[in-house]
């Protein structure tokens, strides 16, 4: 390796390495924010927590990386253009390209690493994240619950006055609010001076033994004049006994935690699994359009009449009945239709859901290679923006970097969602971001390379409206003048 080749490189890596650094520490507090509920006042001991911390690490290195490289390509290239090193290097016959050589195979390592990287240690450490979890709640199931305040769990809230035993297994002073269903609110309240956590290993289930309690529930009438009177069952027991879902704690997509097993699973198993999951998605759809299919049948066949084809309208079908079948008929008919419009909504969602969690494990597949590509999309925007601001340090190369970043994750963020919704193919909704950035490092590296500046030239656009004014006002000051002189 050359001289030179060793000093840009050694100059990249020095800064590559501390904005990594700087950004990594950031993101894991926005971490500890993100899961400060199930850190803070659970009495968890130091290795517990720094093992949390670790575990959730991995899953920040796509938003690090592609920055980080997009960043101090930006502060090394603009330092050397500040100064002058640029301006040396062209004078002995050194171009840009030349002196990108070493970081492009550089860059192209690192997306081989990244790839690797989101490919075997990202899966194993979400599946070590989620498994921790799971420990800790079987192993101390008060750590899910924090004094004097409600804590989510399932569908359940639950808020404790005081633990207390070796594990904080002992409560006192219950209040659970428990959600009747998605969107229906708080339909049940109970109330208990003491209660029990218990759990087994090797279980998802959390059980609760409630203590000399009252369990308070709402009733919605099934007549309208009723409801003003907002009635409700009150029951007092002695011990009542709640089981608790611990896999419903790794579903909360809007706390940004696990919501499926997609990001545990590398290429190979997820191909596998997408295969799978097409295949019954496929064999549902067979089913369900079976289903509907031989109801519609059903209904149109009644049994006295011989040949449907000697009628020429559902009246003239009709009048071969009497009045009483002719009701029965109808009756049937609304029955079947009814039917059949829940059987599609019921479907259609259960389909949507099943079509939305292939999209997931699409999406998972294609992240994979996204973020190597944008190691090298970030620095092929980053090298020659640096070279045309000609500026370093921590000022406006922040500035452009900020910009960059944040168009590239709101339009990854968006294209993500909008294809898990199966709005955009998933192929679309992961590429989207890059697909809409790439032209711009084409753009940068072409005029960085042929030193033209940053600034386009807007003449084509501007020249009409400059002949224009030149031929009417000037002409006009001309005119004014000669009337001037006359006078």
């Amino acid at each position: 390796m050359k001289i030179l080749d060793r000093y840009i490189l050694k100059s990249f890596l020095i800064t590559f390495t501390s904005v990594f650094v700087i950004l990594f520490f950031i993101f894991i507090l926005q971490t500890v924010w993100l899961f400060i509920s199930e850190l803070a006042g659970k009495n968890l001991d130091l290795i517990t927590i720094v093992k949390f911390l670790a575990f959730s690490m991995p899953r920040l290195v796509p938003l690090v990386l592609p920055l980080s490289v997009l960043l101090a390509s930006i502060m090394t290239f603009g330092s050397f253009a500040e100064n002058y090193e640029f301006a040396a290097m062209k004078s002995s016959g050194i171009s840009l390209q030349r002196a990108m050589k070493v970081l492009i195979i550089f860059i192209f390592g690192l997306s081989f690493v990244s790839f690797f990287f989101a490919n075997n240690v990202i899966p194993k450490a979400e599946y070590m994240f989620v498994n921790l979890r799971k420990e800790i709640l079987q192993t101390k199931p008060a750590m899910a619950i924090a004094e004097g305040q409600f804590n989510t769990i399932g569908n359940s809230n639950i808020k404790v006055d005081k633990k207390s035993g070796d594990n904080g297994e002992l409560l006192e002073g219950v209040t659970m609010h428990i959600k009747s269903g998605e969107g229906a609110g708080n339909k049940t309240v109970i109330k208990a001076k003491k209660g029990v956590l218990k759990s087994e290993e090797n279980s998802n289930i959390l059980k609760l033994d409630l203590i000399d309690g009252y369990y308070y529930e709402d009733i919605k009438p099934k007549r309208y004049e009723e409801q003003n009177r907002l009635p409700f069952t009150k029951a007092f027991f002695q011990k009542y006994t709640i089981n608790i879902d611990l896999s419903n704690l790794n579903k909360s997509e809007d706390q940004g935690e696990i919501v499926n097993t997609n990001s545990m699973l590398n290429v190979s198993e997820l191909n596998f699994t997408i295969d799978s999951l097409q295949k019954s998605y496929n064999k549902d759809i067979i089913l369900f359009s079976d289903n509907i299919a031989q109801g519609v049948e059903f209904t149109l066949k009644p049994k006295k009449i011989q040949n449907k084809k000697d009628f020429k309208s559902t009246d003239e079908i009709l009048n071969v009945f009497s009045t009483e079948e002719r009701g029965r008929i109808v009756e049937m008919a609304k029955n079947n239709v009814s039917s059949t419009d829940f059987s599609i909504q019921t479907n259609k969602d259960d389909l949507f859901n099943k079509k939305k969690n292939i999209n997931k494990h699409w999406l998972a597949l294609f992240d994979k290679f996204v973020i190597a590509f944008s190691c090298l999309l970030m620095f092929f925007i980053g090298a020659p923006l640096g070279a045309i601001i000609r500026k370093g340090g921590l000022g406006l190369p922040i500035v452009f970097a900020v910009l960059i970043f944040i168009t590239f994750h709101f339009t990854n963020t968006f294209g993500k969602k909008v294809a898990q919704e199966d709005g955009i193919p998933t192929y679309l909704g992961s590429w989207l971001s890059s697909i809409i950035l790439t032209p711009l490092a084409f753009v940068l590296t072409y005029r960085a390379t042929n030193d033209i500046g940053v600034m386009i030239n807007f003449d084509w656009i501007t020249a009409p409206f400059q002949i224009v004014y030149k031929k009417y006002f000037n002409g006009n000051e001309q005119d004014n003048e000669n009337n001037d002189n006359d006078n």
